[in-house]
């Protein structure tokens, strides 16, 4: 577990810190993925490196890792419920970067929970 020195804001700082943490969870928003989707989805992320970061996601409880058994293997990621919790940050952040950078919000919304 990472250090949060008791800090609320920083706990969740710390489970969403990495470069492609939050675009992950963003992603996830519209519905479960499979690992190509989600690396074709991130420009520049390495495999190694979303692979690392899927599994601290994980670990945070923040996504869900669904293996089957078929033929050929099928890993699908997800948001838990936990990582649902997330979406209203994420589209705060949306609305303040509109606001204040002038980014336009060109992207898609997350479907409802």
């Amino acid at each position: 577990m990472k250090e949060h020195f008791g800090c609320p804001v920083q706990a969740t700082s710390n489970v969403l810190a990495g470069k492609w943490k939050v675009l992950i969870v963003w992603h996830l928003s519209f519905g479960t993925r499979r690992f190509a989707e989600i690396r074709d989805l991130l420009p520049g992320v390495t495999e190694k490196v979303l692979t690392a970061q899927l599994r601290e996601l994980e670990t945070d409880g923040v996504i869900k890792r669904l293996a089957s058994n078929a033929v050929p293997p099928r890993v699908d990621y997800m948001l838990s419920d936990a990582g649902s919790d997330l979406i209203p940050v994420m589209e705060a952040m949306c609305s303040w970067g509109t606001k204040h950078l002038g980014v336009p919000p060109n992207l898609p919304r997350p479907k409802p929970a």
